[in-house]
């Protein structure tokens, strides 16, 4: 049986470790945390949707905080704000998808066997008789040896893609069993990448192929929230990154399209697994599709805030959290419709409030210390790839980013300190020799098969290179507070704070993140990624950049 640790004395260890971690004791205030998480989470602030009335409360009141906590604005020219600006896409009427194949139409109905939608900012997508290509896994990956498209050309073409990584399926003793992480999804098995993927290479369409166990949920997930908006960065060239329609295709109805080929889809699917693997065109089958959109401009806001450094002020280390919730939505069976978010993700950025205090009020760290409160996680890291495209601060000199996501209330430390992506970069023995000193031990995600490193903040710097460290709580499962949580109040208006609160354990994490940031801040180490980390080539690239 896993024993917590009492809160004062696992604490009072924590912060013996060094003396720049023990002034931290001073600062970092568990009653000041708890009432920062009141007040994010009260009904006033609206579930803080981006591009609210509730944005407008938050921004501002974050401002006065670290203000009051002693950081100066971190945005561009000095200011506490970064505007972030969004493409948003919306459903306008129905949609069209037919494949033909041999004088034969195969008509997709949206939403019970199709989902389609297009972050291109038009306001119709039609694709008329593309050639539909089978990709495998739609994976290429250098580093492990992987290119599932070869060298076929797929621009113009409608692709279909698995979902998941090859070796998600693979048994024991298989050649590719292991080659993407088991069952600890990669970002290839992400959509995202997928959709990526197909606007890089110019593809007409994309729709990955859903098997439930293999997305991690049912399809009634997807339908459920295929009309709700879609959000994108502006970018400078959208048909350059985005192809034309993007979506999912139910399992059955992809094995219609095979057959009608000639084809047998779980015969290429067990292909698939295959290093060796190409590119298959479906003979002679076409595939058009046509819907409205109705496509505009929004404006959201990260909070920016910093610490500059005494010796070393270009250098950079960041901590980040998201401040956005799911605003006001559809009621609970108890007629709540505001999504407070008081776990997922005001605890993060009182946490956040709380590390501004200790590194303001402590010994002036060496390297500059930037907080980062992004807005539109929930919508898909809005703010935060917003920041990668347009960085205020040099990705390239930025030494690592710290991720705070869902800390749970209580008075008991868990010895164990979930690490999601644990074994990716050198961070995670930064923070394992501090957890050792207070008598904790760091666990790998227990779930990685959800894919939790490639949904949360620290990602789109990933991508860019940066190191990224995400020690979690709330949402992992990993305990019988976070399994209670999830099933109950994750991402419901249950999400409350409550008058029985207390942050105590939450504080030791914070010191504990704290006294990894302040090492990494007095130090002239670059962390790195290991070994095969899909992200290590990006930050070889930046590192020919640094000065």
């Amino acid at each position: 049986m896993r024993h917590a640790l009492p809160a004062v004395s696992a604490l009072a260890l924590m912060l013996a470790c060094s003396p720049a971690t023990a002034q931290a004791r001073l600062n970092i205030d568990a009653a000041r945390m708890n009432e920062a998480v009141r007040v994010l989470a009260s009904d006033e602030f609206e579930g803080r949707a981006p591009a609210s009335p509730g944005e407008e409360k938050t921004v501002a009141w974050l401002v006065e905080q670290f203000r009051a906590a002693g950081a100066e604005g971190g945005g561009p020219d000095g200011a506490f704000v970064q505007v972030a600006h969004l493409s948003r896409t919306r459903q306008d009427g129905p949609a069209t998808v037919a494949a033909r194949v041999g004088g034969t139409t195969i008509n997709l109905e949206r939403g019970p066997e199709v989902l389609v939608s297009s972050d291109r900012p038009v306001n119709h997508i039609t694709v008329t008789d593309a050639p539909v290509v089978f990709v495998g896994y739609g994976a290429t990956a250098p580093e492990r040896q992987w290119d599932d498209f070869k060298d076929v050309d797929v621009r113009g073409k409608v692709i279909l893609v698995l979902v998941n990584d090859p070796d998600f399926e693979a048994p024991a003793g298989d050649p590719v069993a292991g080659n993407f992480d088991d069952k600890a999804m990669t970002f290839y098995g992400r959509w995202t990448y997928k959709f990526l993927e197909a606007g890089r290479r110019g593809a007409a369409g994309v729709l990955v192929v859903h098997e439930t166990a293999g997305a991690g949920y049912g399809w009634s997930v997807l339908q459920n929230s295929s009309a709700a908006p879609k959000f994108d960065i502006v970018r400078a060239d959208p048909n350059a990154e985005r192809a034309p329609f993007q979506g999912w295709i139910q399992r059955a109805k992809a094995e219609d399209l095979f057959a009608a080929a000639g084809l047998d889809f779980a015969a290429l699917k067990d292909s698939a697994r295959r290093a060796e693997f190409r590119p298959v065109v479906l003979p002679g089958l076409t595939m058009s599709v046509d819907f409205g959109q109705i496509a505009d401009r929004v404006e959201t806001q990260n909070v920016i805030a910093r610490i500059p450094g005494s010796e070393r002020p270009n250098e950079t280390v960041m901590y980040g959290a998201h401040w956005d919730g799911y605003g006001v939505g559809t009621p609970d069976p108890s007629g709540d419709k505001i999504y407070n978010a008081a776990v997922d993700n005001a605890t993060g950025v009182a946490a956040l409030l709380e590390l501004a205090h200790a590194f303001a009020d402590g010994p002036r760290p060496k390297r500059s210390v930037v907080f980062a409160a992004w807005s539109g996680e929930e919508a898909g890291l809005l703010g935060s790839t917003y920041y990668a495209a347009n960085p205020v601060w040099p990705l390239e000199t930025t030494v690592a980013n710290i991720n705070v996501d869902s800390l749970l209330p209580g008075t008991e430390i868990d010895p164990n300190v979930v690490v999601i992506g644990k074994g990716k970069n050198q961070l995670d023995a930064v923070l394992a020799r501090h957890a050792t000193a207070s008598g904790r031990t760091l666990i790998a995600d227990p779930a990685p098969q959800a894919g939790a490193f490639y949904r949360s903040d620290h990602f789109p710097l990933a991508l860019k290179g940066v190191p990224a460290l995400f020690p979690a709580a709330g949402f992992t499962g990993a305990s019988a507070d976070s399994r209670d949580y999830v099933q109950n109040r994750y991402h419901q208006p249950s999400d409350e704070w409550d008058s029985t609160w207390r942050m105590d354990a939450a504080a030791a994490d914070v010191a504990l993140i704290y006294a990894v940031g302040r090492e990494l801040a007095d130090s002239t180490q670059w962390p790195e990624w290991n070994p095969g980390a899909e992200f290590g080539p990006a930050r070889d690239r930046s590192r020919s950049e640094r000065p």
